[in-house]
Formats: C-alpha cells, sequence, structure tokens
C-alpha cells in the first residue's frame, strides 16, 4: 500500500492510532475527575441545614433490632 492509499490515523486499519485513543480516553477522564470535585448548585444548603428535634422525642431509639447489631459487631 502507498502512503496515498493509506488512511489517515497511521495504523492502516480504522483510521484511529494509539495515540488518539489515549487522548481521548486521558481527556474523558480528566472530565470525570473534574465532575466529581466541582459542588453542586443547590446541594450544600439541604445538606448543612440542622434538622429539628423531633417534637414528642423520637429519634434515636435503642430497640432489640439495635442491641442485636451492637452484640454482632463485638470482637
Amino acid at each position: 500500500m502507498s502512503k496515498s492509499q493509506q488512511p489517515e490515523g497511521g495504523d492502516g486499519r480504522n483510521g484511529m492510532n494509539r495515540r488518539t485513543l489515549f487522548a481521548g480516553a486521558s481527556t474523558v477522564g480528566a472530565l470525570a475527575a473534574v465532575a466529581t470535585v466541582l459542588p453542586r448548585a443547590g446541594s450544600d444548603s439541604a445538606a448543612t441545614a440542622p434538622r429539628e428535634a423531633p417534637k414528642r422525642g423520637g429519634g434515636y431509639m435503642l430497640s432489640e433490632h439495635v442491641k442485636h447489631y451492637y452484640r454482632t459487631t463485638r470482637i
């Protein structure tokens, strides 16, 4: 095959070479890393707002189920 008959990309198979593949993969990885670091709009105010205490007590209760869980976690 002469140089004019080869498809662009250099490896002669489908036009995509390793360098292009790795460049694309690293770009996708960098975008994913940036997306996980950026804060989400509106989620901070709901996450940091303290919850009100229940009017009639409530909240954490030491039930038999909870006691059983604590017994199973002992070493």
